[in-house]
């Protein structure tokens, strides 16, 4: 079983007037274990527009498993993985971006919509350490999507 180096994950998503608010929620849950609770909070745009924003925070290590599994099946996951290193603030975050429409269909693509940010463990806290963990975790999180094989 994959070693999870992340403290949580956040997903979120904003929901626009123009958009139908479940199918939003359905593309966050493609990300989701089932059965997990997503938040919503109404808010206005700049004019007076509503926003709704759908959020989860992943934080036992069975769904940040579950999270990740999602990524790693990622058919542009590589490219993930190459980009590792621009993707790695120095607060040991990692953060990531989605296409809501793919994740909408079931699909996990990089894109727009929908924002991932995992706080990664890293002891001394330091950016190369995060890096490290990061990486070790989702070359894990691969090989075990991939049946055990590396």
């Amino acid at each position: 079983m994959v070693r999870v180096p992340f403290h949580y994950v956040d997903l979120r998503a904003f929901s626009y007037e123009t958009e139908d608010e479940a199918r939003v929620e359905s593309a966050l849950r493609t990300f989701l274990p089932e059965e997990f609770e997503v938040e919503r909070a109404e808010s206005r745009g700049h004019h007076g527009d509503r926003i709704v924003v759908r959020s989860a925070r992943v934080e036992r290590a069975d769904g940040v498993r579950h999270v990740l599994a999602q990524v790693a099946a990622a058919p542009d996951y590589d490219r993930i993985f190459e980009e590792l290193d621009d993707r790695i603030t120095d607060n040991c975050e990692l953060f990531l971006r989605f296409d809501k429409q793919a994740a909408f269909r079931g699909e996990v693509r990089l894109g727009e919509g929908i924002t991932f940010r995992a706080k990664v463990e890293a002891y001394p806290a330091k950016r190369e350490a995060a890096l490290e963990n990061a990486r070790e975790a989702l070359e894990d999180v691969r090989g075990e999507a991939d049946g055990g094989s590396d």
